[in-house]
């Protein structure tokens, strides 16, 4: 199956005091970040919910680009089901099919939007039902009905429809049982956060168990992992901590966490056990960055030359994974230095390691 290498579209360096957040969005700077992931060859990028409405500046950068695909964040239980999939399906339609529904539950109810629902399993339990309301509305030609727990729906249906068949394609986050379930039910993609090659092989195993419980496909597995290059392997390191200086200087200056959830989920629960097992793993992989922040995104990195970074994408690759989530901390700069140097190569090196098998 081809490799797949996704960015992320954030309207702002990652890098700038937290204040620059509520300044308006740099229409320009968000432009040239879509045709420079498009340029370097990503597939597509994710649009996560942090900054601006996702699905508004996926539209936009629809528009400024021609082949990009988008990975929306999308929180189950925000939005009414069938609202939210009459939504996508017209943003599918407008994107001419380029987009993904990446799905998130999150650490903790958005109480800001409304939901109240603290309990994580039941969170899930949720989002179980809403990504069954979701795709039978992006796939049924007539009006249903629905009787659950969290959604009782009469007539529920959308005369639009998505242009990607059988529907948009789901994709999912998280860490616990549940997110695994809801996974293997609801999705074709699972999406983990970087840690150690045998951590991750646990992990992938432990999905493919639970969809052969569920009787399920396998979805594909997605790793999200910074990427900090330099053209010898001190140049790098010099950057990632000089990249961790200026993360501890911003959340000082914050107040507190910006990004993170301060081990409250359980991929920040792992990210924080990871920081106390040591700082560097598998030659490559650095958590520096994640305990700058406390934790609680995709903030692991890889640190090295191109080569061996290349190297470790490829032992990712070697245990099941099938996608990257590559973003950096300077993005437009990262995005290019990317396409130039790790794209091509990661995609080049399995495409010969097929043909060899084949």
């Amino acid at each position: 199956m081809p490799v797949e290498f996704v960015g992320g579209l954030f309207p702002r360096n990652q890098l700038a005091p937290r204040s620059a957040y509520r300044a308006p969005i740099d229409l320009a700077y968000l432009r040239d970040l879509a045709r420079a992931h498009e340029h370097a060859g990503f597939d597509r990028v994710l649009i996560a919910s942090g900054g601006g409405d996702p699905a508004v500046l996926a539209g936009f950068a629809a528009a400024q680009t021609e082949r990009l695909g988008f990975m929306i964040a999308h929180r189950p239980g925000v939005a009414p089901p069938v609202q939210a999939a009459r939504a996508f399906a017209t943003l599918d339609q407008v994107t001419g099919g380029r987009i993904r529904l990446h799905t998130i539950t999150g650490f903790a109810p958005e109480a800001e939007y409304g939901d109240t629902l603290a309990d994580k399993a039941e969170r899930y339990a949720r989002a179980d039902e809403y990504l069954q309301i979701v795709r039978r509305t992006w796939t049924e030609d007539a009006p249903f009905d629905f009787d659950g727990k969290y959604y009782s729906l009469r007539n529920a249906f959308s005369p639009v429809k998505p242009i990607q068949k059988p529907h948009i394609p789901v994709s999912l986050g998280g860490s616990s049982d549940a997110a695994y379930r809801v996974a293997v039910r609801h999705t074709d993609l699972y999406a983990l956060w970087a840690e150690p090659l045998a951590d991750t092989a646990e992990r992938i195993a432990k999905l493919r168990g639970i969809a052969a419980a569920e009787s399920k496909p396998v979805p594909r597995v997605s790793l999200s992992v910074r990427l900090i290059i330099g053209p010898t392997e001190d140049i790098a390191w010099e950057r990632a901590r000089a990249i961790v200086a200026a993360l501890e200087r911003n959340t000082a200056q914050a107040g507190g966490l910006p990004g993170g959830d301060r081990g409250q989920s359980g991929g920040g629960q792992r990210q924080l056990a990871l920081a106390a097992r040591g700082e560097v793993f598998d030659k490559a992989l650095f958590v520096g960055t994640s305990a700058a922040i406390g934790g609680g995104t995709d903030s692991t990195s890889l640190v090295g030359t191109p080569e061996t970074i290349v190297e470790a994408l490829l032992a990712y690759h070697d245990i099941g994974v099938t996608t990257f989530l590559t973003r950096g901390y300077d993005p437009l700069h990262d995005a290019i230095d990317y396409g130039r140097y790790i794209i091509g190569a990661v995609r080049e090196e399995i495409a010969r390691r097929e043909l060899a098998a084949a």
